[in-house]
């Protein structure tokens, strides 16, 4: 059983979840186990469909829908081809929350809220929140440059107040979040919760083999780095013998290998070739990517997966916000959003104490 509400923000009251608490969509590892849990514990969580397929996500759905009758969402990539298929089938089931990597299309946002469906898209920057703003999203989750996976370069103490400056939405706040104190701090910079992905990963709900979390559990707060050569794109990773070796081999090597694996991820995911060559030029539109980056991002899912679904530590890539330095356990899902709204209502109402109170006007 979670526990009570102790934090009532935008965000609980505009999911209807019990705590502002969010786990993140993470290709392979945001699953029906690890998404059900969180809903169960009172927190928000995502599938990621971007690794399924839409029959795969289909199942996902009735999974989850199965085992809790707590508020969840899909995370979708905004740029997939058959992005308005998966659409519907959230509208399908009544799925309360919509997720999407980058910003969506107009008409995607007006489908989803026609249906009633909460839209809350990722994004990274001060401009896409303003867009997304006109465009009649209900809240946004930025990700500061701690986070895990693609990232940009800016903290998140500094991108939270700049967005919540520049918008009327409520901000979901990600990127170096795993404990009380830091959802006690994103509610003082003015978010509404935070998200976490790093820490969702290293859960005892998690689906992702024991010898990866204890990779995980091993690294110190120097054991990410940022590189590009995995997919073309900034990509906080952990420091591996895999990537060490990726980061010293040439461009030609590099390039034959992803699209090896791009086309092994076509296969996986079931497009034809029109489906999958509508695909590349969708994402190449919207990321702004060259073609040679567009072909080194068919890199990232098979090597996601050899990581942390394989559990190969010498073939796959493990992406990590640099929190995993500072985690050392494996909590449930419920252990885990119980210890951080305890601590974050406890400093909260320590930091409230401290507030003098303006003096009584001495009487005459």
């Amino acid at each position: 059983m979670s526990t009570p509400p102790l934090i009532s923000t935008a965000l609980t009251r505009l999911t209807g979840v019990d705590h502002p608490v969010v786990q993140t969509g993470m290709g392979w590892v945001s699953g029906p186990r690890l998404v059900s849990a969180t809903a169960e514990a009172g927190g928000l969580g995502f599938l990621a469909s971007a690794t399924m397929t839409i029959q795969e996500l289909e199942q996902a759905i009735i999974t989850v829908k199965s085992r809790t009758d707590r508020p969840f969402g899909v995370n979708m990539r905004a740029d997939a081809g058959d992005a308005s298929d998966r659409v519907k089938l959230l509208v399908k089931y009544g799925v309360p929350v919509a997720g999407f990597a980058l910003a969506p299309k107009r008409e995607l946002i007006d489908q989803l809220k026609e249906a009633g469906i909460v839209v809350i898209p990722s994004i990274g920057a001060v401009r896409h929140a303003e867009k997304l703003q006109a465009w009649g999203v209900d809240a946004v989750i930025i990700q500061g440059g701690e986070g895990g996976g693609h990232t940009g370069a800016v903290p998140t103490s500094l991108l939270i107040p700049s967005v919540v400056a520049a918008v009327d939405l409520p901000v979901i706040a990600a990127g170096g979040f795993y404990d009380g104190r830091g959802l006690a701090a994103a509610l003082a910079y003015g978010a509404v919760g935070i998200g976490m992905g790093t820490r969702f990963l290293l859960t005892s709900d998690s689906s992702v083999p024991d010898v990866i979390k204890q990779r995980y559990l091993e690294a110190g707060l120097d054991g990410t780095v940022v590189t590009t050569k995995a997919d073309g794109m900034p990509h906080r990773l952990l420091r591996t013998e895999y990537i060490e070796g990726l980061e010293s081999t040439s461009a030609v090597t590099r390039l034959a290998g992803s699209m090896r694996r791009g086309l092994e991820f076509k296969r996986m995911s079931g497009m034809n070739w029109v489906q999958f060559a509508k695909d590349a030029v969708s994402m190449k539109r919207a990321s702004g990517r060259s073609m040679s980056q567009m072909v080194q991002a068919g890199n990232t899912p098979i090597l996601l997966k050899a990581g942390v679904v394989d559990g190969d530590l010498s073939a796959g890539m493990l992406a990590s916000g640099q929190v995993a330095g500072l985690i050392s356990d494996l909590p449930s899902c419920d252990e885990l959003i119980s210890r951080i709204v305890r601590e974050a209502a406890e400093r909260l109402r320590e930091a409230a104490a401290t507030v003098v109170t303006e003096a009584a006007e001495p009487s005459n």
